[in-house]
């Protein structure tokens, strides 16, 4: 019997509208409910707003947390021999293992053990983090001395740990990870990602290079999807959000056989084709249709429309309709 493929979960939980006086009792019944290992520390202004993902080989924590401890023990839900890669994006946080503490700062990561011993991350002040839980085993073939590293702080100014800080902010999104296979792509990403910042052996980075160049290239596709309707996108301003430059985007696209123009023009034909079969937009006129998708030659967008499709957007529409 086949198996149907994985597929990305999420749960999103906040404590924004809750009273102040009944927020200590909402974070304990995540904790009790086996959703969340957290607690709140004494004498604090508690501040909670997280998302959790479930991706294939890949748990995901991302969010903020203020007077709260995380922790990671044997028993918290799906931990088994896992290890937990934690990042602060910004804030300062200890963490505490192995009968050790040791504080990670803004854009800083640490490496811990969720199946060993319990590991402890106190949250006194404010802090915007994001969390991987990968398997030790998978991990530990790519990253030599893995034990060695756990327990030990990342630098912010690693360059690959920039990189999965910056596609972790790409991709988790309802859109991006709707499908099984780009959600499973994600995870293996991220794997890829977390054991170049780590130091990975030589087949590791090798692999993970390869794995690079398609987080990469992954996430300038989704930052063209997320501004296709803006006039003003273009390799330059894709490039500097990517932290690449555009010469590199560029050899992206062409070592996918596309060129960066190509794909924006694909991408923005597969939009209005997609809204002009939508009864959602049949109030909208084709010109509205066009310039949502991004044309601002509305000749243009019916010349490549009808070379794409054989058929005019008119066409499309009728079709649609009946």
């Amino acid at each position: 019997m086949l198996r149907p493929p994985e597929q990305s979960r999420s749960f999103r939980f906040s404590i924004n509208g809750i009273p102040a006086s009944k927020r200590a009792n909402a974070v304990c019944e995540l904790r009790e409910r086996g959703i969340l290992p957290i607690e709140p520390l004494p004498d604090s202004n508690l501040r909670l707003d997280i998302t959790k993902w479930t991706l294939p080989g890949v748990g995901i924590l991302s969010g903020m947390l203020c007077g709260l401890r995380q922790d990671g023990t044997p028993e918290s839900a799906g931990a088994g021999d896992h290890l937990f890669f934690g990042v602060n994006l910004a804030g300062r946080s200890p963490a505490i293992q192995r009968g050790r503490e040791l504080a990670f700062g803004d854009g800083d990561a640490v490496l811990l053990s969720c199946a060993e011993r319990t590991f402890s991350i106190p949250r006194p002040t404010p802090v915007c983090f994001v969390g991987l839980r990968v398997p030790r085993k998978q991990l530990a073939a790519m990253v030599t001395d893995l034990d060695d590293r756990i327990m030990r702080v990342t630098p912010g100014a690693t360059d690959a740990l920039q990189l999965l800080t910056g596609y972790v902010r790409t991709m988790l999104n309802e859109q991006a990870l709707a499908s099984p296979d780009i959600s499973r792509v994600v995870g293996s990403h991220l794997l890829d990602l977390i054991a170049l910042s780590l130091g990975a052996t030589r087949d590791g980075a090798a692999a993970g290079q390869a794995g690079v160049r398609a987080a990469r290239l992954q996430a300038i596709k989704f930052d063209i999807v997320a501004n296709l309707a803006s006039g003003a996108l273009t390799v330059a301003g894709v490039a500097a959000r990517q932290r690449v430059t555009p010469r590199y985007v560029h050899k992206l696209f062409e070592d996918e056989g596309t060129t960066f123009t190509q794909y924006i023009l694909r991408q923005r034909l597969d939009r209005a084709y997609r809204m002009l079969r939508d009864r959602r937009f049949s109030m909208h006129s084709i010109t509205a249709i066009a310039f949502d998708a991004g044309f601002g030659d509305l000749s243009y967008f019916n010349r490549t429309f009808r070379r794409r499709y054989n058929a005019t957007p008119s066409d499309i529409r009728h079709d649609a309709s009946n």
